[in-house]
């Protein structure tokens, strides 16, 4: 895992912003049209908004060294890594539906690719232990950044992520000794109280999903 790549290249797209403004004038046209479910603080809502996407571009390579030690301690490090270097891959190589683009704008879409793969994985893991590979709600978190980038590409961007889970992870991938262990240690007190840093990301920056809208 090449972690220190993904943050340098993270660095360098605030960089990029900073001398731009590039991501706060997509922001600024966006606020008028944005979905209605999506709440906003009336005051500095294009600034809540601006610390919500660079939160969430920040938050990827925690995420991937977290879900890393995890697969690690759970001995199932040879089915998780090629998934994770997948979504590593997407800030390191963007696929080709992002060629040419630069700065924390491209980023988010890069940031959606991780997130929604670690989701995925998750979900996997909730299906074979119960609980989550990472026990961090970054589900709303991923329906207001789907929201930014748009529902077309989005969902091209999705669709992108199903085929890389599909093609690395399958119910054997957890058939195998090491997961009943780990299975046993995830009931351990300790490894919750190790995930209480992992608040919803959303809510921790101020910004809601309403469901009803």
């Amino acid at each position: 895992m090449n972690i220190a790549a993904v943050r340098e290249q993270i660095e360098n797209a605030h960089q990029h912003e900073s001398r731009t403004g590039q991501l706060k004038n997509r922001l600024e046209k966006q606020l008028p049209h944005l979905h209605p479910s999506i709440h906003l603080p009336q005051q500095d809502a294009q600034g809540t908004l601006a610390r919500f996407v660079g939160a969430y571009i920040n938050e990827v390579p925690e995420l991937l060294e977290a879900a890393h030690t995890v697969a690690l301690e759970a001995g199932i490090e040879s089915q998780i890594k090629p998934v994770l270097k997948i979504a590593e891959a997407y800030f390191l190589q963007p696929p080709s539906v992002m060629a040419g683009q630069v700065g924390l704008d491209c980023l988010l879409d890069e940031a959606y690719l991780a997130h929604r793969l670690v989701e995925e994985v998750n979900d996997l893991y909730i299906r074979h232990f119960q609980q989550p590979l990472i026990p961090v709600d970054t589900t709303v978190a991923n329906l207001i950044a789907h929201q930014l980038i748009g529902e077309t590409f989005a969902n091209q961007l999705d669709e992108v992520v199903h085929h890389s889970v599909d093609e690395m992870l399958d119910d054997e991938s957890f058939a195998v000794e090491s997961v009943e262990h780990y299975r046993d240690k995830l009931s351990n007190p300790e490894t919750g109280e190790a995930w209480k840093r992992w608040p919803c990301l959303s809510r921790q920056l101020g910004v809601e999903l309403s469901q009803s809208a």
